[in-house]
């Protein structure tokens, strides 16, 4: 994993924007500050300045694990062109499906967590986010939110996150399956993922050499991701530079 904005690297950005290239990024965490009570999650104006230059000049997408009404609302102004809600999956096909089978797990979840203080289950009508961030025993909270997944009647895929457990509908598309959906719709020869957290790993992972540039914010080990940025307020100056590159050089958005 090599360090996106390090003299060495200069040209990467330089290649990308001289392309057909799909921008897309992750809200949490990567475009917004992460914060202690989910519901306050917004972009910095600066940020939310970058997005809007950088809209006008390529297409850009937002695949958030929030709901897709949820990042809309926290995206306005900014004139995405994609956003794709509930970790790849919304909007799509089957959702009737995926939606019928959250009804049934959510209030499972509830009452097998309602004796455990700090746990909130949180419905996104397509996937569910079990959020333990205000508990006070989060070793004992993640073992009781990983028996009470288990005991459910259908099985779910788990995303783990930064305090948080993310459960899918199994068989349900991820990231990595927008991003390429996506770029096809486009029309684009390549995309840039830009992500923070488990979740992106199924865009990290994704074996495209020469189609898709991977960055995660913060350096790991495990990661997949090809780049990282060293902090979430780095991500300005990456849509800067692109957008400076872009306007220097071809349009071809």
């Amino acid at each position: 994993m090599r360090y996106l904005l390090s003299s060495r690297n200069v040209g990467v950005l330089a290649q990308i924007a001289w392309s057909r290239v799909l921008l897309a990024f992750d809200f949490d965490g990567t475009l917004a500050p992460i914060v202690a009570d989910r519901r306050g999650a917004a972009m910095r104006k600066r940020t939310g300045q970058l997005l809007a230059r950088a809209c006008a000049l390529y297409p850009c997408a937002v695949i958030s694990g929030r709901s897709q009404s949820d990042v809309l609302a926290r995206l306005a102004g900014t004139a995405v062109k994609y956003v794709v809600g509930n970790h790849g999956l919304e909007p799509g096909i089957e959702l009737a499906s995926f939606a019928r089978e959250t009804a049934r797990a959510a209030p499972l979840l509830r009452q097998a967590l309602a004796p455990l203080a700090g746990i909130d289950v949180e419905n996104k009508r397509y996937s569910l986010a079990v959020h333990y961030r205000r508990s006070r025993q989060k070793g004992a909270a993640r073992i009781a939110i990983d028996s009470a997944v288990a005991a459910l009647p259908s099985r779910m895929r788990i995303i783990p996150g930064k305090q948080v457990v993310n459960l899918v509908p199994e068989g349900a598309p991820h990231k990595g399956d927008a991003v390429i959906q996506l770029r096809q719709l486009a029309q684009a020869d390549t995309a840039l993922y830009v992500g923070d957290d488990f979740t992106d790993e199924d865009v990290f992972a994704l074996d495209q050499p020469g189609r898709l540039l991977t960055v995660r914010v913060g350096p790991s080990r495990s990661s997949a991701a090809a780049y990282f940025l060293r902090y979430q307020r780095e991500i300005d100056t990456v849509l800067s530079k692109l957008s400076a590159l872009r306007e220097r050089g071809h349009d071809f958005s």
